[in-house]
């Protein structure tokens, strides 16, 4: 009796279903919804403390030209596309992990039972390294950056570094979103060898090519083919990408072990 209590409960949950395809666009809708409405709390919250956001991201400006280097505005809008901007970004950064929860219970809809842990397992994992990479741009490669290009342009061009508020702005802000995508790198291919797609002899194979096309995507997602910061974009992606592989070989083996 309850043996088969048990069945019916299984059959009943709702993960558990097969879902048709207006279901899967159903469940989309839904999950875009509750996306934007959390980016949209988190940008309200931005608009109302872009000051302070914009102070921090100076902090690598600060660093490479010091206190004393104010940056300029030439447009008389600059000012206020690029506050817009950064709030957007700011917003998307905070919103991160709500908007990675909606997005893996989407792609968890369409999995089967036991595919669906490795879902719940991701999903703070992929908030948290978003984040992380974002910060990391911030706190290390930035300043890196910033100070090598302001070397370069005094020791070997003899011309000063006076950078417009729109233009760094928005660099710092899209090299922040790329690196929180990039550090999603080892959760992809966890996933990826976890679900049977890729097994982790092939990802070991095609490692030449993975190295390649890292250095292809940072090139693309570049601004102004900054070589520096192409190698600081490829190498962590690389790496992360072999932290992925030693994820999935350690998984592959615990499960040959209990089998």
């Amino acid at each position: 009796m309850g043996d088969v209590k048990k069945k019916k409960k299984v059959q009943q949950d709702p993960l558990d279903t097969t879902m048709s395809l207006g279901d899967h666009l159903e469940e989309l809708r839904a999950r875009l919804i509750l996306a934007l409405l959390g980016l949209a709390v988190a940008l309200i919250g931005c608009l109302v403390f872009g000051k302070l956001i914009i102070m921090f991201i100076e902090i690598p400006y600060m660093k490479a030209l010091g206190p004393d280097a104010p940056m300029q505005s030439i447009a008389p809008a600059d000012g206020f596309i690029s506050y817009m901007e950064t709030c957007m970004v700011a917003g998307t950064v905070i919103a991160s992990p709500w908007i990675f929860y909606q997005l893996w219970l989407f792609v968890a809809a369409g999995l089967y039972p036991h595919e669906k842990r490795y879902v719940y397992m991701a999903i703070p994992f992929s908030a948290g390294l978003f984040i992380t990479g974002a910060l990391f741009f911030i706190f290390i490669i930035a300043p890196l950056t910033l100070r090598v290009l302001v070397i370069f342009n005094k020791n070997v061009l003899a011309i000063s570094s006076n950078w417009t508020f729109p233009n760094y702005l928005s660099f710092v802000a899209t090299m922040m979103l790329v690196f929180g995508l990039a550090f999603q790198t080892p959760i992809a291919v966890f996933f990826l060898n976890k679900t049977g797609l890729v097994s982790t002899q092939t990802l070991c194979r095609i490692r030449k090519f993975v190295f390649l096309g890292t250095v292809v995507i940072a090139a693309a997602a570049t601004p102004g083919g900054d070589l520096l910061t192409l190698f600081a974009l490829a190498l962590p992606m690389y790496f992360l990408f072999e932290l992925g592989v030693l994820l999935g070989y350690i998984a592959e083996k615990r499960k040959v072990q209990t089998d």
